[in-house]
């Protein structure tokens, strides 16, 4: 679900061109979640290809990698391992809503209510593995790394915004109770966007948060961040406190200083039920990878060709279109390289 720290945030809006030259860590997970939802037919349904299977994740991954790619933006995309005991319950409450939402898409198409159905459609979105080991091949032929996490995508991308990357890249505030340095929104759908419900278009801009500003403004600590997270609702206890918004948890942690010394009743009765130490472990110390290197290099444009357009028959022309992009800007970099050196 996302934690919602949103009424908190101050965050900067940015352009993709200031992060020329930036290593950005991207959660995979959430990235092809966001792609599934957004790249769907005039009825709601997935783009697939001849033998039926999903595309929409792989047109996602590959026309917007190529747009960063072309800015001279450095990428790395960090997949999920195995997740948390504690998110079991959130899991759950994910594939409920994705069934209900299946029910309700199909019965909106039978009924001829295409606007509805388009809607339900985009809470439907799984993640199978086929569409991982794809996404894996795409990327491969692209030269973007990938890392594979043992726990959290965004855990391991926060670790790596400590040592070797500049910013995270994910939709979700999780990353900042994970640690990460700097949190970078919307590149993975920036641009033009209707809003779900509504036939109403927005403006989708890049914007960064970066961490210790955000823990100074509030006057916390990160530690003070986390119990905050546990108080509003997190992946790991995902009901949060009852009546506790954002700005409330913000007022009760710096009045107590942590969870334990809320002296509310109502907070004492949830925080008996809550393993709250264990969420804190999760983000405070989470598993990750510790990579120490990452190696970019050219993509094979042929290999990308062959897989889009003959395996999963992708349009020649764009798939083209977009690749000369790639091969002009990467040109253009090695001359302003040259004149440098010359």
């Amino acid at each position: 679900m996302g934690l919602d720290l949103k009424p908190l945030i101050n965050a900067k809006s940015i352009k993709l061109e200031e992060l020329s030259n930036k290593i950005i860590a991207v959660d995979a997970y959430n990235a092809i979640y966001q792609f599934l939802a957004i790249i769907r037919g005039q009825q709601g349904e997935y783009l697939t290809d001849h033998s039926g299977n999903v595309t929409s994740h792989l047109s996602g991954l590959f026309y917007r990698s190529i747009n960063l790619l072309s800015l001279n933006i450095k990428l790395v995309y960090i997949f999920d391992g195995v997740a948390p005991s504690l998110k079991t319950l959130e899991i759950e409450r994910r594939k409920k809503i994705k069934h209900e939402a299946v029910i309700k898409y199909q019965e909106a198409l039978r009924e001829g209510r295409i606007e509805d159905a388009k809607r339900y459609a985009q809470m439907t979105s799984m993640i199978k593995d086929y569409m991982i080991n794809d996404a894996k091949r795409l990327l491969d032929y692209l030269a973007i790394p990938w890392i594979n996490a043992p726990s959290e995508g965004e855990a391991t991308a926060a670790h790596l915004t400590r040592s070797i990357v500049y910013a995270s890249a994910s939709q979700d505030y999780d990353s900042l109770l994970f640690g990460a340095a700097k949190l970078v929104r919307n590149i993975t759908i920036s641009g033009r966007r209707k809003l779900p419900m509504k036939n109403i278009y927005i403006d989708v801009e890049p914007e960064l948060i970066v961490l210790d500003d955000l823990l100074r403004s509030l006057d916390i600590t990160r530690e003070m961040l986390v119990d905050i997270g546990i108080l509003i609702g997190t992946d790991f206890n995902p009901d949060g406190f009852k009546g506790i918004g954002a700005k409330k948890a913000l007022k009760l942690i710096k009045e107590y200083g942590r969870l334990e010394d809320i002296p509310l009743e109502d907070v004492k009765e949830t925080l008996k039920e809550t393993d709250y130490q264990t969420i804190r472990e999760i983000f405070l110390k989470p598993n990750v990878e510790d990579v120490k290197e990452l190696k970019f290099g050219e993509p094979d444009y042929d290999a990308i060709i062959n897989f889009l357009c003959k395996e999963h028959d992708f349009s020649y022309e764009r798939v083209n279109t977009a690749l000369n992009k790639l091969r002009e800007s990467r040109s253009k970099s090695s001359e302003s390289l040259e004149k440098w050196f010359a």
